[in-house]
């Protein structure tokens, strides 16, 4: 068994039991009247856990709808308060001791101030395990062949503390690494994207012929297949047990994003990797459930979360195919009041139905961000992606 995929312990057995047991869980995608009433009782303890050590969360309980009563079963969850993720960019706020932090990230945003996330043990541990649980759920864990890997992420230096890059280094965790490539190089005064550097790593690669894995921002690698093309570099055939997974989304390049379908296209034309080996993920420092990709390319939800849409005129929660904002439901946290967070991101979930790759939980689509601009409000961009996307 990887390391990754053992036993964790929640800080206090006691106050924390459902949590343990949802957490627990080994399958991601387990779903059931049991599963909904353990998920209901997890954010009871949650919600307990943070308002006896947060006196911010405190209040917004006080002041919310689940504040007489708790919750029964999952469709109470839109009684939950939560908190908007830019909450994070602008305050510290933690529901354990400082001495208890075993880890501080910050968001992967280009511009502006970036959300400050602390970890303790239990959430850092039960995070990678999460992680790990999916990678086993899709058979990329175990293999023993080693890997060359091309991390479209920042190349590791002191004090470097962003969060797609410590996720990305503790992927590599999970097949034996033969080699390393990073597309953003520390130059001794920042990072710089390395084009000439990740076309020479991947036709080593597809000269050595062992797998590879691409993971990080699509970005990198799609400015690195256009400039294989500029050169006349011929299309290379890697290793058809490559895997590649995304994270991070575009950032400060969405002027220059590929829809996702012609994006997997040239991997698979220039690259040889299958479709099936191609998958995004979607995360965030504010809430770090890694929401996988399916064979059909969907986003599904993993047991140990539950996502609402709201309204982005009102918040009112919304039904299935209904654009609105994405509100992240998971009692796994107990470092950071962040169990209920609201997203800056324009979604629709969908019913398992609609994929009909067999996964019996919901998915979604992500349409985009909020916020464009500073003079700008949310809902007015919100409003605008959407009427787009009619």
């Amino acid at each position: 068994m990887n390391q990754y995929l053992g036993p964790v312990s929640v800080p206090d057995p006691d106050a924390l039991a459902a949590v343990q047991r949802l957490c627990d869980i080994a399958e991601p995608y387990v779903v059931g009247p049991d599963n909904d009433r353990l998920f209901a009782q997890a954010m009871n303890e949650s919600n307990a856990w943070h308002a006896a050590r947060s006196p911010f969360f405190a209040r917004m309980l006080a002041a919310s709808a689940a504040a007489d009563r708790p919750l029964e079963d999952v469709a109470d969850l839109h009684r939950l308060p939560f908190v908007h993720a830019n909450f994070f960019k602008a305050h510290e706020v933690v529901s354990i001791p400082t001495g208890d932090v075993k880890l501080h990230v910050t968001s992967s945003g280009t511009t502006g101030q970036k959300s400050q996330m602390f970890f303790d043990n239990w959430t850092l541990r039960n995070g990678q395990r999460i992680v790990a649980r999916v990678f086993d759920h899709y058979g990329w864990i175990g293999e023993s062949e080693p890997v060359n890997y091309l991390l479209s992420n920042y190349q590791p230096r002191p004090g470097l503390n962003l969060g797609s890059s410590f996720t990305d280094e503790y992927l590599c965790h999970f097949a034996p690494v033969r080699s390393v490539e990073y597309a953003l190089k520390h130059t001794g005064n920042g990072h710089e994207f390395d084009p000439f550097g990740c076309v020479r790593a991947l036709i080593r690669y597809a000269e050595e012929g062992a797998p590879v894995r691409i993971l990080g921002f699509p970005s990198f690698l799609s400015f690195t297949l256009d400039r294989m093309r500029e050169l006349g570099i011929p299309p290379l055939e890697l290793s058809p047990r490559s895997l590649v997974v995304f994270g991070g989304g575009w950032k400060g390049h969405a002027d220059k994003q590929v829809a996702k379908p012609e994006l997997y296209q040239r991997i698979h034309d220039q690259l040889g990797i299958p479709d099936e080996r191609i998958r995004d993920g979607f995360g965030a420092a504010e809430h770090s459930v890694l929401y996988m990709e399916c064979p059909r390319h969907r986003l599904h939800v993993p047991t140990w979360s539950r996502m609402l849409v709201r309204s982005v005129r009102t918040l009112e929660p919304l039904p299935y195919g209904e654009p609105g904002y994405a509100q992240f439901v998971s009692p796994y946290i107990t470092s950071v009041p962040a169990q209920s967070v609201l997203m800056g991101d324009l979604v629709t979930q969908h019913g398992p139905e609609e994929c009909g790759c067999g996964l019996p939980t919901p998915w979604f689509t992500v349409h985009g961000r909020a916020g464009l601009s500073r003079n700008r409000s949310c809902a007015i961009a919100a409003a605008e992606l959407i009427k787009g996307k009619s």
